[in-house]
């Protein structure tokens, strides 16, 4: 009986090594079909590392904002506030990066307005009202879904 559950178990585990390799096959394939797709967005044409330190900053701003909907999520408007102005505003620091980022000049007028609304954002936030701190975060994450959808590194 041992060595019928053995076998069992032997079985199981084969099956689902299998069925693991055959999904990963099946992504590849997938992700093979996609790579034909075109994109059409608008490229930045930035150097290996500016695009690096681009992605960094873009990462950041999505913790940053994951961060903000936790503290909203537990009424802690003020440090919801504090993480809007100082991770999403437009800081000197940000405006220089802004502007030296691209010559795209669409690309810099977004980035400035993005960082802009994350200030209007964390004023918003310290008056402590949830519908129109929501209505504000939509308003920074809008500008992040437009320029995702307008370029690409």
């Amino acid at each position: 009986m041992k060595s019928v559950s053995a076998l069992f178990a032997i079985l199981c585990f084969s099956y689902m090594g299998q069925s693991v390799a055959d999904e990963g096959a099946l992504m590849d394939h997938h992700a093979m079909h996609h790579q034909h797709i075109m994109d059409e967005r608008l490229s930045l044409g930035l150097s290996p590392e500016m695009k690096q330190h681009q992605l960094k900053n873009m990462r950041s701003h999505v913790v940053a904002v994951q961060s903000i909907v936790g503290h909203l999520a537990n009424n802690e408007f003020d440090q919801a506030a504090q993480v809007a102005h100082s991770e999403l505003g437009l800081t000197e620091e940000m405006r220089k990066m802004c502007s030296t980022m691209s010559d795209n000049e669409n690309f810099r007028k977004l980035g400035l307005a993005f960082h802009q609304s994350g200030d209007d954002l964390g004023d918003t936030l310290k008056k402590k009202d949830l519908k129109k701190s929501l209505q504000a975060l939509q308003t920074t994450m809008n500008y992040c879904v437009q320029c995702h959808a307008a370029f690409r590194q």
